[in-house]
């Protein structure tokens, strides 16, 4: 029996009649996005069609999910708010603070060791807050969520990026900050833009080496890292019903990676096949009840130009295994042209690691399918060239392939199971031949590869493949490995081929678990007492933030201006700093040491305006705070990009950055900005980025008239005494203005429930 049963019976009970009324409002067919949206809006019924792109509108959401790592600020700050319970069911699931490192035993036992007072702490807090815990070792918050919790016409927001992977079971699944939880765990709405909607048909059928991953691998290729922004991506036709419902998790999943707030895919047979298989039976007899309005109108499928901002078609019939990277996940490269894109790029041909797992690739079918590669291997006396490593998606996976065999098909051939958890993908690895700052080439089935990301080398060239494309050519131990046309040498000096991988959509025996890691909360949770040491290093309560003084902001300083592509990554790094995400001035020493210096090229290396000396980042904005200076940071297109971390919004907020000025933001770090105080900006004319020198003073001199869709001056004063005077746009509603006026989203929400 699914949890939450008597919520999503609810959902569907309202559903016929909130759509009919949408589409009346609309007053055409509806895309099942629409659909969604408009069956989840705050006030109920739809009064308006709302423009896409254009208009914030308050949504209710069905449910929370959080992983560990921001689940600690998020908390922290749900602990501020004034509420006894959540007032929507709530997750937390621990799966980033696991290094991968010697294996799955050992790497859990050593995480429990070393990250103990996080865990008690979540633990404690989901408790006593009536919040759903994953305890270290349950597995990957996407996947747990998508065999636990995702159902068809949901609506869920969650503190990961990744949130999206739900869009597999036909959810509109957003990654969020924590502070975007932190409403709706209070009982307040939750505010969006509309998004636009892209419509991607698939027509045709996987086959041989293409897998689902390669769907995502193209589209990425297309529409590139900031292409889906502001957007929602609806896949439909008889491609999408053709795949299964995890495949359409890995689609949905990496459509992060394209900046789309979300993907999704009508609900269908594949989706209620992996309902039945995971024990809800009950969902999908409900969904079942409600089938017409969980996927688009006819209509819509039939002409959806009439209906969508912008149609992509692809034919799965003549898709082909596709690589992406490196340092970008939407440099996408069909693999049979990647032996002259090597080449011509300098990339080392030379694979050391192959890595499989991550939220985006670590379902049963994933490993059934590198596992049928693997056992090739095996059987026509192929040794692997690269290294291998294993994380599954979650503990009911990691049991029931164990069971099957799958785990010891990989195990003989020398390759290290790591825990259910994130590891590598998120830079939770202590891998065993470091590189340093060596130029080498992985590849894995992750999501993002960014400069750093995994082992935090800047010359590891990761490449993004699909399960069975990384166990190829880890096997191979080349790049420019095509299987579909290139042959091996065994040990016997004999040329065999790989032959195509071959998966099973979902256990044959059904899937087995003897504890899934899952923890409920006392229906009770006032006795229970949280606590945070004073002098620990992981963790801190939360200190509000200063209110504006209501004045013209005058003598900023630049603090850096970061050149080309900074990340959330950049901003706010994983790796190690994880341990300090639950202590805010702590994991405020890696603020931006990232992002590259526009003035000299270097990383962690700026000039300080007092002092005239260059120093890291974080130590000179320090020495500005404590003079009581303000300062300014600029970057270029698609600021903070990647994951959802409102880290790399509240680090600079703490530090004493007031602005930050950018040609484009990702949506989900401009959304953390304006929560945690800050004031965000574009350039109106992008140009005006090359006006900025570095011993540069900001003038904001119509602050005081801050107002929605009003632009703000900005008089930048060059060391030489001229002056530049430019205009920046803001997308602040006069909500979100009143968030900057108080100090911070969540001062409103204390204000409002004292």
């Amino acid at each position: 029996m699914a949890y939450d049963i008597d919520m999503i019976k609810k959902v569907y009970a309202q559903m016929a009649e909130r759509v009919e009324k949408a589409r009346e409002v609309v007053g055409k067919p509806l895309t099942l996005s629409e659909k969604i949206l408009y069956s989840h809006l705050w006030d109920v019924e739809a009064e308006k069609a709302y423009e896409r792109g254009a208009d914030y509108v308050n949504f209710s959401p069905d449910r929370i999910a959080c992983q560990d790592a921001t689940a600690q600020m998020a908390l922290l700050q749900f602990m501020q708010a004034g509420k006894p319970k959540v007032e929507v069911p709530t997750t937390v699931h621990c799966d980033h603070l696991i290094q991968a490192k010697q294996g799955a035993a050992k790497d859990l036992k050593r995480a429990n060791e070393t990250s103990n007072e996080v865990f008690d702490f979540l633990g404690s807090v989901s408790n006593k807050y009536g919040i759903g815990f994953w305890k270290p070792g349950a597995g990957i918050i996407h996947q747990v969520v998508l065999e636990n919790y995702a159902f068809p016409g949901g609506m869920m927001i969650g503190t990961d990026s990744h949130t999206v992977n739900a869009g597999g079971l036909g959810m509109v699944a957003v990654g969020v900050g924590g502070a975007d939880a932190v409403d709706v765990m209070a009982g307040m709405p939750w505010e969006l833009k509309f998004p636009k909607l892209i419509g991607v048909k698939l027509t045709g059928k996987l086959n041989g080496w293409t897998a689902a991953k390669d769907v995502i691998l193209k589209v990425a290729g297309i529409l590139t890292v900031k292409g889906g922004t502001g957007a929602i991506i609806e896949y439909f036709g008889e491609g999408a019903r053709s795949m299964s419902c995890t495949g359409k998790g890995t689609i949905c999943n990496m459509g992060a990676e394209v900046g789309a707030t979300t993907s999704t895919f009508g609900y269908d047979d594949s989706m209620e096949r992996f309902l039945r298989a995971t024990d809800r039976n009950d969902v999908a007899d409900a969904a079942n009840e409600v089938r017409e309005h969980l996927t688009g109108d006819d209509e819509v499928y039939a002409n959806p130009e009439q209906y969508f901002d912008e149609v992509i078609e692809i034919n799965l019939s003549e898709l082909r295994p596709h690589l992406n990277g490196p340092f970008t996940p939407d440099l996408a490269t069909p693999i049979s042209e990647m032996q002259e894109k090597a080449k011509e790029n300098d990339w080392p041909i030379k694979v050391d690691w192959g890595l499989i797992g991550s939220c985006t690739n670590s379902s049963y079918e994933d490993l059934t399918r590198a596992a049928s590669i693997a056992q090739q291997a095996l059987d026509k006396k192929l040794k692997p060239k690269s290294d291998f490593g294993i994380n599954p998606g979650s503990e009911q996976i990691r049991f029931t392939a164990e069971r099957d065999g799958l785990l010891q098909i990989f195990e003989d051939l020398d390759a290290t199971v790591f825990t259910n958890a994130c590891g590598p993908c998120i830079g939770q690895w202590d891998r065993s031949d470091r590189k340093d700052e060596e130029k080498n080439t992985i590849v894995h089935s992750f999501n993002r590869n960014f400069s750093k990301r995994a082992d935090g080398n800047p010359n590891t060239h990761a490449f993004v493949g699909s399960p069975e494309m990384v166990a190829a050519i880890a096997i191979s131990g080349r790049l420019d490995f095509d299987p579909t046309r290139d042959k091996l040498m065994n040990e016997d000096g004999e040329e065999v081929m790989l032959d195509e991988p071959q998966g099973i959509e979902l256990p044959t025996n059904g899937f087995e678990v003897e504890d899934a890691g899952y923890v409920a909360p006392m229906e009770d949770g006032s006795s229970v007492e949280v606590k945070v040491a004073e002098d620990s290093e992981r963790l801190e309560l939360l200190t509000p933030f200063e209110p504006w003084d209501g004045e013209n902001l005058l003598g900023a300083k630049l603090l850096i201006k970061a050149h080309g592509k900074c990340t959330t990554d950049h901003i706010s790094m994983a790796g190690p700093w994880l341990r300090y995400r639950g202590h805010l001035d702590n994991i405020s020493n890696n603020c931006l040491i990232g992002a590259v210096n526009a003035f000299n090229m270097k990383t962690n290396f700026v000039k300080s305006q007092l002092t005239g000396e260059y120093g890291g980042v974080p130590d000179t904005q320090r020495e500005y705070k404590e003079k009581g200076i303000p300062t300014v940071v600029v970057g270029d297109h698609n600021y903070g990009e990647g994951s959802s971390r409102e880290h790399a919004a509240m680090e600079p907020r703490h530090l004493g950055v007031k602005v930050v000025i950018v040609k484009s933001f990702a949506r989900i770090h401009e959304t953390n900005l304006k929560k945690q105080g800050m004031l965000g900006l574009t350039f109106a004319n992008e140009s005006d980025y090359d006006l900025i020198q570095e011993d540069d003073t900001f003038n904001f001199i119509d602050l005081e008239d801050f107002a929605e869709g009003k632009q703000l001056t900005v008089e930048v004063v060059h060391a030489d005494g001229t002056k530049d005077v430019i205009k920046t746009n803001h997308t602040y509603n006069s909500n979100q203005i009143e968030w900057y006026k108080e100090g911070s989203a969540l001062n409103l929400i204390k204000k409002l429930n004292a």
